[in-house]
């Protein structure tokens, strides 16, 4: 029997080995995951390590139907034309299967509408505005976070506790500030009708004049201010707060304060009694909180912050959605987390099929300067599903759908 031509079996192997690259690459399901880490680190370095924990505990148990997860992230440089650039990308050039992140609201919106264009099924873990789930909403986006209508009917109650009339409101003027600010305007007032909005102020993100709009604050002499600025907007709106009295004698409502992403930063000048939602990641003892905290100190070698959890348990949800599509199909995944349940290290949450929000809750709290780091105190977990509107609410505002 003559030997085979050289170059035929070169051409042959060759064959092979082109005809079995699908089969390696159908071996892993691929997430697409894009966001503001330049902009935002101090939220999303713990938030990839939060993903990183998660993929590595999925492959560890052998994935979802005998396939491995695979993560690749993209920067969207907190613009909302580039995070559809990035979308598109992540979709026609890198094959993903499953889209996911985003940050800030206004590229989280920019990606869904996207994400409603493409058919492509996508998972929100972070934007907060509230269009994301109902002026906005659409089949194929779902959101991890509560967002800003929750967070803001978890802090009325203690607002309404302080009894005070007369109320100012500091916020980023952007997508989120402006609902969180609308929100709290909107349930404050349905809950104690006699309170008065005497000042507002709404510096661009991430380019806050403290000093005026501090001044401005104070000028308006309100019995209670609520604030909803974030990382380098609420330092320097704290320190020249402090600096000029704006906070004494006045109670706080913070929103996001409480995290400590944007705790740590604030060190020894953390206002002492401030009403916030956060994250007390040392002081919340249940058996799913503590598996994670253990999981997470022994990889990182450091305490997670709120963007750990938040990070995890997207990727976890990812990972649930499929298992119970059995299929990362845009269309299957749609279907399968309507109503899915999902383990996090805050508990079982739900993806509610009215509007695809998660109940995913909060901790409510104070800060606390304690030996001058900002921690968060008297903290307890509100359970998201009980701060949503009703489904009936919830049907008029989704025109999309």
């Amino acid at each position: 029997m003559k030997a085979a031509n050289p170059l035929r079996r070169a051409i042959a192997l060759a064959a092979l080995a082109w005809v079995a690259m699908p089969t390696q690459a159908q071996n892993t399901f691929k997430i697409g995951e894009l966001n503001s880490y330049k902009a935002q680190p101090a939220f999303l370095e713990p938030y990839k390590k939060g993903m990183e924990l998660a993929i590595e505990e999925i492959n560890a148990a052998g994935g979802v139907m005998g396939k491995k997860f695979e993560l690749i992230t993209r920067d969207d440089n907190a613009n909302p034309g580039d995070a559809v650039r990035v979308a598109e990308e992540l979709i026609s050039r890198e094959k993903i299967d499953v889209l996911t992140g985003t940050f800030l609201s206004n590229t989280g919106l920019a990606v869904a509408d996207f994400a409603k264009q493409k058919k492509a099924f996508f998972l929100a873990g972070e934007p907060l505005t509230d269009k994301l789930t109902w002026q906005g909403g659409n089949a194929y986006t779902f959101r991890l976070r509560p967002g800003t209508y929750m967070q803001a009917a978890m802090l009325v109650p203690e607002a309404v506790k302080l009894k005070k009339k007369r109320w100012a409101v500091v916020y980023p003027n952007y997508e989120y500030g402006q609902s969180a600010a609308a929100a709290f305007k909107t349930l404050l007032k349905a809950a104690q009708p006699d309170v008065e909005f005497v000042a507002e102020q709404a510096p661009p993100l991430g380019r806050l004049d403290a000093g005026s709009v501090v001044q401005a604050l104070a000028d308006a002499k309100p019995d209670a201010i609520y604030n909803v600025l974030f990382g380098a907007d609420l330092s320097k709106f704290v320190r020249e707060g402090n600096t000029r009295g704006l906070f004494q004698g006045r109670e706080v409502v913070s929103m996001l304060t409480g995290e400590p992403e944007y705790l740590d930063p604030l060190k020894d000048e953390t206002p002492n009694g401030w009403i916030v939602t956060g994250y007390p990641w040392n002081n919340h003892n249940t058996r799913e909180h503590n598996a994670f905290l253990q999981a997470y100190q022994a990889k990182f070698k450091d305490y997670p912050r709120l963007g750990s959890v938040v990070g995890y348990a997207m990727i976890k949800s990812v990972a649930a959605g499929v298992a119970k599509a059995q299929s990362a199909d845009s269309e299957k995944l749609r279907v399968a987390f309507r109503g899915l349940q999902v383990d996090t290290p805050f508990g079982k949450i739900t993806y509610r099929a009215e509007d695809h929000q998660s109940t995913m809750g909060a901790f409510v709290g104070r800060t606390k300067n304690e030996g001058g780091k900002g921690v968060m105190v008297d903290a307890r977990y509100l359970d998201g599903a009980q701060y949503q509107p009703p489904a009936a609410e919830v049907k008029k505002s989704r025109n999309a759908d």
